[in-house]
Formats: C-alpha cells, structure tokens, sequence
C-alpha cells in the first residue's frame, strides 16, 4: 500500500544538496511512520538514507536520528546503532560523537547496556546462542597498560562481570585484529567503542551489503548502511542491494516479534 503525503514539495528540493526543506520532510515522513508503529498499524519501518545535517536544519533534534526515534517513543533504557552484513552484527557504546569526546563514554555501565542488548537483539533475530565480543579500545589491547589503561580498568572488569551474570561475552580483544576472527566465523557479532572502529571494517567486507538497525526500539527499525551519495545523484549509479536488505531484514525481525508475541 502506498501512502500519498504532503511532506515536501518538489520546488523546494534541489538534488544534492543539503536543505532546511528537505530535512523537514524526512523529519515529517519518518514521524509518520513512527505515529502509524505506535499504533500497531505497522510492525516495523525500514527508510532509506538520510542526512543528518539536512535533518538538523528542518527541526531534527540531538545528535541523529536514532536519537530522534528513541525521544520520539519515549525510550529510557540503553539503545544504540547496529551495523550488519548477514551474520555480522557490530554494536557500539558511542557513535555520532566527535572524536574527542569517546573517552568519557568508556563506562563499564555502557560497555555492559551495550554488550547486553546486543546479545537480546541477536537472539531476536534468530541467534540460538549469539557469540558476542568486544574490541579494545587503545592500539594492541593497551598493551598491558603502557598503551592506555582502560582495557584493564574498565573494560575487562565490564566483560568479567557479565560472565558472571551468565552472560558469555567475550574479549576484549585488540581492534586490529578482532574483525579477523568475525571474518572467519568464529564470532557473530562486536561491540566497538567508537563509530569508525567497526564502521570502517563492515564497510570495507560489505559496504554494498550493510545495514543498520536501530537498536534498543520497541520495534524494528532498519536502513542502509551508506549515506546519501549526493556525488553521483542522477547518473544511474547507484545500487539498491543495501536497501534491499535492510526492507528483508525489517520484515524478517518484524516476523519473528510476531511469532514470539503472547497472542500467537
């Protein structure tokens, strides 16, 4: 079914370029979707790239649009951006943040709400036993603590804990050479500390794949994992597997909440 609004005129959009208009109207579209989830007359929304400078000047608030959806559900506990290629999935306790500030977002309490609901979402996606890791954040682990010491004050006291509540994340392992271990399948998925940790090598093994989903959210929520590529708008070029996967995996989640609701 095709639903017909009025978001956006097509005289205020100039392709490829950023616009308080445009933004507006991805704002406006995207509630829509939202309001029709919440009232249960839409299991899941599956959208297409955005972007987030646009979004900002047409009345978008916080840091992206994860944070939108979850303001806008009014969502209190842990959420956070899933990036996946099939049976990849990659976390991460920070993300749209400048560089600068990572850091400060080292917790043990976020490493574990984060580590935690990546377990519970691969379980909902149909991981019977989800082999979940987590990266290092300095070069070589910390290299016993001459590298930076928060693998050893904070990140693995995090990891110990969570094995002792039962649940059997792995790690931390260094960032260079975890990814490794996700190619040849001996993990499922990795929770990073940062954006471009885990960005960087999903894109790299799949970028024409990649999907992220938002985590955390009453219901499922997906996109590609590429931007907007305004470099080659209107030349033909662009390939629509990303989308594609994002719409399968939307519906394939939506699916299996439904077959795990009480009523069925």
């Amino acid at each position: 079914m095709l639903l017909q609004t009025d978001t956006v005129a097509k005289a205020d959009i100039v392709a490829a370029q950023v616009s308080e208009a445009a933004g507006k109207g991805a704002r406006l579209a995207l509630t829509i979707c939202l309001e029709a989830a919440k009232r249960g007359d839409a299991d899941a929304i599956c959208f297409a790239p955005l972007n987030k400078l646009a979004m900002k000047k047409g009345g978008m608030k916080g840091e992206d649009e994860l944070h939108f959806f979850a303001d806008s559900l009014g969502v209190k506990d842990y959420f956070c951006e899933f990036n996946t290629l099939g049976t990849l999935w990659t976390s991460r306790i920070s993300s749209h943040i400048p560089l600068a500030e990572i850091p400060n977002y080292v917790t043990k309490e976020r490493i574990q709400a984060a580590a935690r609901l990546t377990y519970q979402t691969l379980q909902r996606a149909g991981f019977a036993q989800p082999r979940v890791a987590v990266a290092a954040l300095n070069p070589h682990g910390g290299e016993g603590g001459t590298c930076g010491r928060e693998e050893i004050d904070i990140i693995d006291p995090a990891v110990r804990e969570l094995n002792a509540q039962g649940l059997p994340i792995q790690g931390p392992f260094p960032a260079d050479t975890i990814f490794l271990k996700a190619r040849d399948g001996i993990l499922d998925s990795i929770v990073t500390m940062y954006h471009d940790q885990g960005q960087v090598a999903v894109k790299l093994l799949g970028f024409e794949r990649g999907v992220t989903v938002q985590g955390g959210l009453p219901f499922p929520i997906t996109t590609p994992a590429h931007g907007t590529a305004f470099d080659i708008v209107g030349q033909g070029k662009a390939n629509a597997e990303a989308m594609t996967q994002a719409f399968l995996l939307a519906t394939k989640m939506a699916g299996m909440a439904e077959n795990k609701s009480p009523s069925t």
